[in-house]
C-alpha cells in the first residue's frame, strides 16, 4: 500500500504544475489555425473513444447510466467543439473602427480542471477542449472515485493532440489523487486559473486559493407545469430530465409544482411515463434514506436506480420505473424531499395559481440552488415573462427538460458542462463557462478625441464627454471623414487643426447639401400662447420692425453639445437649409424650440 499518499499527490501537482507551465510557454504562440487543428483531433479521438469511456465510468463510479453517459461524452466531443470552431482566441479577436479599439486575446496559463465523480469523463472533455482552445495549458485533478476514468479521458485526448503539434506537456493529470495534493495545484504559484466542479466544500476551497476560479453552485431545481400547459409533454420532459443518467446532473429536476386544475391530468401521465407515485409509508422510507436525522446527506443514493433505490429502502418497484415521486410538506431541513438529490426522486407539490407557484418554486430555489436552473412548462406569455423576471435562477427552461435545456442539448444556450449560478449562488458568473471564459482580452484604445477638445467646464455640469466629442469631432454623417489613417499616431492635435478638419468637412458637405435641407428637422409650431392684452393691442408692422432685435445669421454647423448650450441659456440657434446638423443635435432639439429657421 503507498505510504504517504497525500505527500505524494502534492509533489505530482508540484511537478504537473510546473511542466504545463512550460508547455504553455510555446502553446500561447500557436496561431488559430495551429489552435484549432489540435482541438479538432483532441475532439475526434474523445468521439471516438466515448462509449469506453462512458462504460468505465460506469464501472468505475457505480453512477448512473451508460447509455446517457455515451450521450455526454459526444455532447462534449461534438456539440461543445463544434461551438467553439467559430470561436477567435488566438491574436486579434476583434476589431471596432468606429470606436478604434482593438481587442487581443491572452491565454490565462495553466488550467487546474478539477473533475467530479458525477461526469468524470464528459466534465473532463469538456474542461480539455475549452483549455487548449484559449491556448491554456491544463491539470486534471480527477475525483479519488473516478480517477481510472478521468485520467483514461485526459490520455485518449493528450495523445491525439501530440500527433496534431500540441506542445508535450500541455495535458497533465494527477492519477495519485488526496485533497491536499488538489489545494496544491489549485493554490501554485504556476496556476493561472481554476475550473472546479464539485461539492461546495472544494468549490470553497476553489475561491479561497488566492487564484482566479470559475466555481458552480449546487442545483435544486423545480419545474412548474402551469395550467396551460401542454401537460403530456411537460411530463415527458420532467420524467426524461430525470431520469437522464440517474438524475446526476446538477441541473436536473428536483421537484415538481402543479397547477392545482391540472393536478389529476399531471399524476396521470407520471403513471403513463412510468414514473412511480409513492403512497404515505414509501414516501417516509423514501426519506429516512435521503439523509439522517442530523439531515446529512446519503451519497449512496447517487445516480442510482428507482429499483436499487427502494430495494434499499424496504420496498420494491417494477425494474422499469423511470423515477419515484412523493408528496413533499414542505421545504426545508425537515422535509428531504425538498433538497438535491442527485438520484431519480422527485418531490410533487401542488399550488393553485402561478403566483402560489412561484412563490413555492422560489422557496425551492433558496434552500440550496440559487442561482442555478429552473424549468417551467406553460403557453401563457405573461407567467413565462414573470418568472423570467422574478425567480432567483439563471437559467429558466421553459417547455424542455432542465437536464437537458440548461447545458444546451435542447436549447441554444452556450453549451457546458459547468454552470455558474452567479452572485446568489457564490459564483463570479451566472453563464455556461465556455473557452470564451479562459481568455484574457488586452484592449489597444486609440485615440477618438484629443486632451484639448474635452470641453469639460463646472458651470455645465449637464454636458456629456460624449458631447463634448461630437463638437470637436463630426460625426460619421457630418460628411466624408478627413484622409488620415483612422489610427495613424505619433501627430499633435491641438483645437484649431481640429476647427480645421471640421471647416473642410463643412465645405464638403455643403456643395453635397446645397437646397436640400435635413428632413427631421422641420420650422417649429409657434410654442404657447399668447396674453389677452397682447391680442388687444397687437403692435403695428411699423413698430415691430423698428422694436425686434436683428436675428443672428445661420450657422454653419450645429452639435448635440451646441442644442444642450442653447437649451441651457434659454436661446435659440439660427440655421437655414444649409447647415449641418448632426444626427444626435436632431435627436437633442427634436420637441423642442430651440432651432429657428431662417
Amino acid at each position: 500500500m503507498l505510504q504517504d499518499k497525500d505527500l505524494v499527490s502534492v509533489q505530482q501537482a508540484r511537478q504537473a504544475a510546473e511542466a504545463a507551465y512550460e508547455a504553455e510557454q510555446v502553446l500561447k504562440d500557436f496561431s488559430q489555425e495551429q489552435v484549432d487543428a489540435v482541438v479538432a483531433a483532441m475532439a475526434e479521438a474523445a468521439r471516438s473513444q466515448a462509449r469506453r469511456l462512458a462504460e468505465l465510468a460506469v464501472e468505475e463510479t457505480g453512477y448512473g447510466k451508460v447509455e446517457d453517459k455515451v450521450v455526454k461524452n459526444l455532447f462534449s466531443a461534438v456539440d461543445i467543439h463544434n461551438y467553439t470552431k467559430g470561436l477567435k482566441t488566438c491574436g486579434v479577436i476583434r476589431e471596432d473602427k468606429e470606436r478604434k479599439i482593438i481587442e487581443i486575446a491572452v491565454p490565462y496559463g495553466v488550467v487546474a480542471a478539477i473533475i467530479p465523480t458525477t461526469n468524470p469523463t464528459s466534465t473532463a472533455i469538456f474542461k480539455i477542449l475549452s483549455s487548449i482552445k484559449a491556448r491554456n495549458t491544463v491539470v486534471v485533478a480527477p475525483h479519488p472515485r473516478a480517477v481510472r476514468c478521468t485520467v483514461e479521458t485526459a490520455r485518449v485526448m493528450y495523445e491525439a493532440g501530440l500527433k496534431a503539434g500540441l506542445p508535450e506537456n500541455s495535458v497533465r493529470w494527477l492519477d495519485q489523487v488526496d485533497l491536499k495534493g488538489t489545494r496544491e495545484l489549485m493554490s501554485h504559484r504556476r496556476t493561472g486559473v481554476i475550473l472546479a466542479t464539485g461539492g461546495p466544500g472544494l468549490v470553497k476551497a476553489a475561491y479561497s486559493s488566492g487564484k482566479p476560479a470559475y466555481g458552480v453552485g449546487s442545483g435544486n431545481v423545480p419545474s412548474f407545469i402551469e395550467r396551460t400547459a401542454d401537460v403530456p409533454k411537460a411530463v415527458r420532459d420532467v420524467v426524461a430530465g430525470k431520469s437522464f443518467d440517474w438524475g446526476v446532473l446538477c441541473s436536473s429536476e428536483q421537484a415538481i409544482v402543479c397547477d392545482r386544475p391540472v393536478e389529476s391530468l399531471v399524476l396521470e401521465e407520471l403513471r403513463r411515463n412510468k414514473a412511480y407515485l409513492l403512497n404515505e409509508e414509501e414516501t417516509a422510507k423514501i426519506e429516512r434514506l435521503i439523509q439522517n436525522p442530523e439531515g446529512r446527506f446519503n451519497t449512496d443514493i447517487v445516480g442510482q436506480s428507482p429499483a436499487k433505490l427502494a430495494s434499499r429502502a424496504g420496498f420494491s418497484v417494477p425494474d422499469d420505473t423511470t423515477c419515484l415521486v412523493g408528496r413533499a410538506q414542505g421545504v426545508g431541513i425537515d422535509h428531504p424531499l425538498s433538497r438535491e438529490k442527485l438520484s431519480p426522486i422527485l418531490a410533487f407539490y401542488v399550488e393553485d395559481g402561478w403566483e402560489a407557484g412561484c412563490e413555492r418554486c422560489i422557496e425551492i430555489l433558496q434552500y440550496g440552488g440559487l442561482g442555478h436552473t429552473m424549468s417551467l412548462h406553460s403557453t401563457d406569455r405573461r407567467v413565462i415573462i414573470e418568472f423570467g423576471l422574478h425567480k432567483p435562477a439563471y437559467r429558466v427552461c421553459v417547455n424542455t427538460p432542465s437536464t437537458h435545456g440548461s447545458v444546451g442539448l435542447t436549447t441554444a444556450v452556450p453549451p457546458s458542462m459547468t454552470l455558474g449560478c452567479g452572485a446568489p449562488g457564490g459564483n463570479i458568473t451566472s453563464d455556461n463557462i465556455t473557452a470564451m471564459h479562459l481568455v484574457n482580452i488586452k484592449r489597444l484604445a486609440f485615440e477618438t478625441r484629443p486632451v484639448e477638445a474635452l470641453g469639460y467646464s463646472e458651470s455645465a455640469s449637464a454636458a456629456s464627454p460624449s458631447s463634448a466629442a461630437a463638437s470637436a469631432v463630426p460625426g460619421p454623417s457630418a460628411g466624408p471623414a478627413p484622409s488620415s489613417p483612422p489610427y495613424q499616431s505619433g501627430r499633435s492635435v491641438d483645437a484649431d487643426s481640429v476647427r480645421e478638419v471640421v471647416r473642410s468637412v463643412v465645405e464638403q458637405y455643403l456643395g453635397q447639401k446645397k437646397n436640400n435641407p435635413p428632413p427631421e428637422i422641420k420650422a417649429p409650431p409657434s410654442v404657447g400662447k399668447e396674453k389677452d392684452e397682447d391680442r388687444a393691442s397687437p403692435p403695428s408692422p411699423s413698430q415691430e420692425a423698428s422694436q425686434a432685435p436683428k436675428p443672428p445669421p445661420a450657422v454653419d454647423f450645429v452639435c448635440e453639445d451646441d442644442v444642450r448650450q442653447a437649451l441651457r441659456n434659454q436661446s435659440r440657434i439660427v440655421v437655414n437649409d444649409q447647415t449641418i446638423i448632426t444626427p444626435a443635435a436632431q435627436d437633442a432639439a427634436r420637441g423642442r424650440d430651440v432651432l429657428q429657421w431662417e
